[in-house]
């Protein structure tokens, strides 16, 4: 049966300032890329996807279009206002990896030490040395050290209803307890616990909180103030959002609440379309790393699949059109988010509330959502 598709609001930013808008600025979304986005979000809905929210922004403009169900019981359908929050998984590493540049442009970091010059003797285990690897090999999956998240006890939605809290110091017990995938730098192989690593270092550094530096550093600056990093033990989303499903034992689920612990600074934040948009289009116009750490965070390597390169947190590919996407994916429990900009000032968020039975064709709908 297909779902209640939302109409559309338009809703006008000026982003990154205050300004009022200019009468004789370029106009916005136009509507042929409005209708082409909104029918790819339909079809998902209409291909099992329990909702969706597409958040695109170009000429300082951002439009919302939603489709599908925020609550299965309710059918009450996922408002276009307020801003939904959603969880974003693993596009937390590109808040990360910044967190991390900005180090290095201060010099308390350099991206070509060893990992032993911050954490000394905290990466010991079978073809583990941290005097092997780099804090670039770190932020670029090359590291070669296990995926954490292959042990059962690294489950958030099992850890919320255990009532469980994971620790960094499990963390890296648990990436530790396994041998070496491969040797440092031999190749690019996604793992979070690359970012667990990434996230115990940035404290070690600035003797601080990770969440702080987060927001001190980039969420405060930016004004993202719907995007947080939760509390351990903290199992709720704050404020509006939709309820995120999975199929669970054949029973379709709410699976919203989950520990944030557990995949923290490596896949636990919250926010919006709107938000992810500006953070995105703020970096890579120069306004959260310096130019030569941005591009240092814009030098990938292969990724295998699409086209794509990864950077420092970030992947890149172009599109048939010959934009250039930058961005993230994250998948969590109950939701998976794209998110990303082009260097010319288009960006997009597509959040599903349920994982889709096949992963969408990336090129296709960035292309509708981001292509001139």
């Amino acid at each position: 049966m297909r779902l209640v598709t939302v109409g559309i609001a338009v809703g006008v930013v000026a982003l990154l300032s205050g300004c009022a808008e200019d009468p004789a600025a370029p106009v916005g979304v136009s509507e042929g890329r409005i209708r082409v986005v909104q029918e790819d979000i339909d079809r998902a809905v209409e291909g099992g996807v329990t909702g969706m929210i597409a958040t695109l922004t170009e000429n300082g403009k951002t439009v919302t279009l939603t489709s599908g169900v925020a609550d299965i019981g309710a059918r009450a359908p996922i408002p276009v206002v307020p801003p939904q929050r959603v969880r974003i998984g693993s596009i937390s590493k590109t808040f990360t990896s910044a967190v991390v540049l900005q180090l290095v442009a201060e010099g308390k970091i350099r991206l070509d030490d060893p990992v032993d010059n911050y954490l000394p003797g905290l990466l010991r285990g079978e073809g583990i040395d941290g005097r092997a690897i780099t804090v670039r090999q770190i932020l670029r999956h090359q590291s070669g050290l296990p995926e954490l998240t292959e042990d059962p006890r690294v489950d958030e939605y099992a850890a919320a209803l255990a009532g469980r809290i994971m620790t960094p110091t499990e963390q890296i017990a648990i990436i530790l307890s396994r041998p070496a995938d491969f040797a440092p730098g031999a190749r690019f192989e996604y793992s979070n616990s690359n970012y667990i690593v990434a996230d115990v270092l940035v404290e070690r550094v600035t003797g601080a909180a990770y969440v702080d530096e987060l927001n001190r550093r980039i969420l405060e600056p930016l004004g993202l103030e719907d995007t947080y990093l939760p509390a351990p033990g903290e199992l709720d989303i704050r404020g509006p959002h939709p309820k995120g499903y999975a199929d669970i034992d054949g029973v379709l689920t709410d699976v919203s609440r989950i520990e944030p612990s557990v995949p923290w600074g490596a896949g636990g934040m919250v926010s919006t379309g709107d938000d992810l948009n500006r953070f995105y289009q703020a970096l890579l116009a120069g306004q959260v790393v310096p130019a030569a750490e941005l591009r240092e965070m814009r030098t990938g390597v292969p990724m295998g699949q699409a086209d794509m390169n990864y950077g420092l947190g970030i992947g890149s590919t172009h599109l048939p059109c010959g934009a250039e996407y930058v961005g993230h994916t994250g998948g969590i429990y109950g939701f998976l988010t794209v998110s990303g900009a082009t260097p010319d000032g288009r960006a997009v968020t597509y959040a599903y509330t349920k994982s889709p039975k096949a992963m969408p064709d990336l090129t296709t709908i960035l292309s509708h959502a981001l292509c001139p």
